[in-house]
């Protein structure tokens, strides 16, 4: 079957529990996952592990360097969107994974996680609107790094977020989205995209859904980042 027949079938099945196009944009942590806060409560931790990095020669990938998928929306100027994966539906990064224990361990306290990685903005990188593919996860930032002058904003469903360090915001990835850069400093954040809470019928869907993407989409990503890791050591 066509992988965009396929989403659209299983996003129909969502629908009806999530609210169709009326669905909620941001969401309160504490209410909907508040298993995330043990992510966000690390953050001196996190933040520390990510400089560590940061201030490291390690060359890392741009997001369209290990997901070809992305790069209509990164691979879009000279500056250069690059991340850090941990984990993809279920496959451990080992060799990001090392450098980040501590990281890794907050979100191993988290239920049902579908990846995590570090999302690292050069300045003046902006991304273009687009929407996510898949109704079945929701997404969290905390914010690592974030410039002080002109800070950027990511616009969800035309409602704008300003990031500050040491915050975090868990939104739907599946309403068109954009970030706006105009600042003079690398934004840093740390994904998690995490299951979307549904009653049982669609989380069985869910389960399933993500299941079949471990095999396909995510050990492609995965091999695609140890192959990147490889050639760049």
């Amino acid at each position: 079957m066509d992988y965009h027949i396929f989403k659209s079938m299983v996003n129909g099945c969502y629908a009806p529990y999530v609210g169709y196009e009326k669905r909620p944009t941001f969401f309160d942590i504490n209410e909907t996952y508040p298993e995330l806060n043990r992510v966000t409560e690390c953050f001196p931790e996190i933040r520390e592990e990510l400089e560590d990095l940061l201030q490291s020669e390690t060359r890392l990938p741009r997001y369209h360097d290990v997901d070809a998928g992305e790069a209509k929306i990164s691979d879009t100027t000279a500056h250069n969107w690059n991340v850090c994966m941990l984990e993809i539906l279920g496959h451990r990064v080992d060799v990001n994974r090392q450098r980040f224990p501590r990281t890794c361990a907050a979100v191993a306290r988290v239920p049902n996680v579908i990846q995590a990685f570090f999302s690292i903005l050069d300045p003046g990188k902006s991304i273009p609107a687009h929407e996510g593919p898949y109704l079945g996860y929701l997404r969290y930032h905390l914010a690592l790094r974030v410039p002080e002058h002109n800070p950027p904003c990511i616009v969800v469903n035309h409602q704008p977020y300003t990031w500050k360090l040491g915050e975090a915001v868990l939104f739907d990835d599946s309403h068109l989205h954009e970030v706006i850069n105009h600042s003079n400093g690398v934004r840093c954040v740390l994904i998690i995209d995490v299951l979307r809470p549904m009653p049982m019928l669609p989380t069985m869907l869910n389960r399933a859904t993500t299941l079949i993407a471990r095999h396909t989409y995510g050990r492609k990503v995965a091999n695609e980042v140890q192959k990147f890791a490889k050639k760049a050591a």
